[in-house]
C-alpha cells in the first residue's frame, strides 16, 4: 500500500517520512487549458518534488459540462487529449474523475440519459487514456456535493457500463463516511478499484486529527485484496509538520485492520 498527499507539487520542502507520492491537481500539474509555456513550468515543479507526482485530481472544470443539453463533445474530447498527453509526460498514472461541476446533472435532464452521456464519454476517453499510459479513476461524490455518482457501487456500475480496462473506481473515505455508505460497496467493487482518497469525517482532516477509525474500510480493502494508492485530501495546519504523524497513524491503522 502506498500513501500519497494531496497537494501541489512544491508544497512540501522536504520528505515527509511516510510519504510515498504525491496527488496533484489537472489545472496544477498539467495547465489544459494554458500555453506549453505554462505546462513546461508545471512540469519542471513536478520533476522537483519531494516526492513522484503519480496522480492528478480536479479532472474537468465546471464550465466544461459532461452531462445536460450543453455538452460540447469535441470540445470535451480535445481537453481530454490534452489533459492525457501531458499526464503522460509528467508521468502521472491516475487521473480522478470526480468534476463535480462538469458531471453534476442540470435541473430538468433525465438522470438515466445523463449516466449515458457519461458512459459514452469515458467509452471513447478509455482508448485515449490507454495511449497515454493513464487510467481514469471515477470518484463517487457524497450527495451534498453532485447529484449523479454517489456511491462506489455507482462507481462500479458506470465502470461495468464502459467496460475499458483504463476506466475504473475510486473509493474516498470521507465521502462515504459522509453519506453513511457501508464498506461492503468496496469489497463489490472488488477489482474495478484502484484509488482511494481520505480524510476524516466531521471537519476533513487529517487521519489522527479527530481519532476516526478507517479500519473497517481498510479491511474491505484487504479483502480484496487491494495493495494500492490512498491519498490523503484533507485540510492541514502546518502540513510539512503534520504529515508525518498523520501518515503514521493511517499505516498503524492499516496494519492492524
Amino acid at each position: 500500500m502506498k500513501l500519497g498527499i494531496c497537494t501541489a507539487a512544491d508544497a512540501l520542502s522536504a520528505l515527509p517520512e511516510g510519504l510515498d507520492y504525491i496527488e496533484e491537481s489537472v489545472g496544477g500539474a498539467l495547465c489544459p487549458r494554458q500555453d506549453e509555456a505554462a505546462f513546461e513550468a508545471a512540469l519542471a515543479k513536478c520533476a522537483a518534488a519531494v516526492a513522484p507526482v503519480i496522480a492528478a485530481n480536479c479532472f474537468i472544470p465546471g464550465d466544461l459540462k459532461s452531462t445536460g443539453p450543453d455538452v460540447d463533445g469535441a470540445a470535451l474530447d480535445e481537453y481530454i487529449w490534452t489533459v492525457f498527453s501531458r499526464a503522460q509526460r509528467v508521468g502521472i498514472k491516475i487521473i480522478v474523475f470526480g468534476s463535480g461541476g462538469s458531471r453534476g446533472v442540470p435541473d430538468g435532464f433525465d438522470k438515466a440519459a445523463a449516466f449515458d452521456q457519461l458512459t459514452a464519454h469515458l467509452k471513447r476517453w478509455g482508448p485515449i487514456a490507454d495511449v497515454c499510459g493513464v487510467t481514469i479513476v471515477i470518484e463517487p461524490l457524497q450527495v451534498a456535493e453532485c447529484n449523479i455518482i454517489n456511491t462506489v457501487t455507482e462507481g462500479a456500475d458506470l465502470a461495468r457500463a464502459v467496460n475499458h480496462p483504463n476506466v475504473r473506481v475510486l473509493a474516498d473515505f470521507y465521502h462515504m463516511a459522509c453519506d453513511g455508505e457501508s464498506p461492503d460497496t468496496i469489497r463489490q467493487a472488488g477489482d474495478l478499484l484502484q484509488h482511494c482518497h481520505t480524510a476524516e469525517k466531521q471537519e476533513r482532516t487529517a487521519p489522527g486529527a479527530a481519532g476516526d477509525d478507517f479500519r473497517p474500510v481498510l479491511k474491505a480493502l484487504k479483502d480484496i485484496g487491494y495493495d494500492g494508492a490512498i491519498s490523503l485530501e484533507c485540510g492541514w495546519g502546518d502540513m510539512q509538520a503534520e504529515a508525518p504523524a498523520s501518515l503514521a497513524e493511517f499505516r498503524r491503522q492499516w496494519d492492524e485492520a
